[in-house]
């Protein structure tokens, strides 16, 4: 079986791709801030990495349901997993919630 190089490097650049299209496009679907959070964020990208978002946007949709709309709207070329949080629940949970201490200890803003 042969050895592929360098794709940890390939994988990176297809994520920060990725990030730039979804940057450009989700403004306008009503998101209003998001980071990057995980493996492009800490800089230790690998085969398997995904592109891992934590963002707010006003909905009225259930957490399970909340990624649903981003998957279907924006069809992502790589791997990715979008944590969904309301303005309201950014503001009550910043300082409890895992995901959002991740986001705002070693994520990256990229948008808002």
């Amino acid at each position: 079986m042969p050895i592929m190089f360098g794709f940890a490097t390939q994988r990176r650049q297809m994520l920060d791709a990725e990030l730039e299209r979804l940057v450009a496009e989700m403004p306008q679907l009503g998101m209003v801030r998001m980071w990057v959070i995980g493996d492009l964020a800490a800089g230790r990208v690998s085969a398997e990495s995904l592109l891992d978002l934590v963002l707010v946007q006003e909905t009225d949709e259930p957490w399970q349901r909340r990624a649903d709309f981003w998957n279907v709207h924006l069809r992502p070329r790589v791997g990715t997993r979008f944590n969904v949080f309301t303005s309201d629940e950014f503001d009550r949970l910043n300082d409890s919630d895992p995901l959002l201490i991740l986001a705002s200890t070693e994520g990256e803003l990229v948008y808002g």
